[in-house]
């Protein structure tokens, strides 16, 4: 028989909920499986029926489906809601190829280039004034694999102060930049990918050494900015595959 929670409980989780951005309420079992298959572990894990217990843990906990409903951010929850804390990574030099996504608040599109960042091996990654790392589409959109990347939320300003600091090189992408088959480099180096409105913001664009772009036929605008930073980095990480 599982054990039930406190009504004082569920209300700090709730309020932990608006507040704590490294919180994360997940919804999803076979992200919840995999996490815990690769060693986190919970704060603890909600279900509406014992059904749900497929972990055996002290941690799991029985509740309505109405509590289940509130913490969870879909429609049709599938019954079971985990409460991780998502880890504060240490602020530190890239060592790999690194990804810097520039205010986009589309967490679709964010969770899929942390997908393809992990894909690629850009380890790092820094969230400049974007949608927050515990927004429940974007964890859905990564699937998972915010957990195999160093995320950092930081400001703009702070950003371009430690990229000075390390003299990091960078290159952003851009319409109007040289095409990406065409550009080689040797050594590490950093993506910004800006905001689909505005583009990279002039502050960051001023520590970048170089702009890139995808070609495309006459026809087509744009693309959107999750497939444009996807396929950039498949082609500056080409060679380590």
């Amino acid at each position: 028989m599982l054990k039930k929670v406190s009504e004082t409980f569920i209300k700090n989780l709730k309020k932990q909920k608006r507040e704590n951005c490294y919180l994360l309420f997940l919804d999803n079992i076979k992200i919840i499986k995999d996490l815990i298959n690769s060693g986190l572990k919970p704060i603890c894990i909600l279900v509406e029926d014992e059904k749900f217990n497929i972990w055996q843990d002290e941690i799991v906990y029985k509740v309505d489906r109405r509590v289940i409903e509130q913490l969870s951010d879909t429609k049709t929850p599938q019954g079971v809601v985990c409460i991780i804390e998502y880890p504060q990574y240490i602020l530190k030099k890239p060592d790999t190829n690194f990804l810097i996504i520039d205010k986009l608040q589309d967490p679709g599109n964010v969770g899929t280039l942390i997908r393809t960042a992990a894909a690629c091996g850009f380890n790092n990654i820094f969230l400049l004034d974007s949608v927050r790392i515990n927004n429940s589409k974007l964890i859905r959109s990564s699937v998972g694999t915010i957990f195999n990347t160093n995320i950092i939320s930081m400001s703009e300003n702070k950003f371009i102060e430690y990229a000075k600091i390390w003299k990091l090189p960078i290159i952003k992408a851009d319409m109007g930049g040289k095409n990406i088959f065409n550009f080689s480099y040797s050594g590490i180096i950093g993506l910004v990918i800006g905001n689909e409105g505005n583009g990279v913001s002039s502050n960051l664009s001023s520590i970048c050494s170089e702009t890139i772009s995808i070609p495309m036929k006459k026809n087509v605008e744009s693309l959107n900015a999750s497939i444009s930073g996807s396929i950039i980095m498949y082609q500056l990480a080409k060679n380590d595959f």
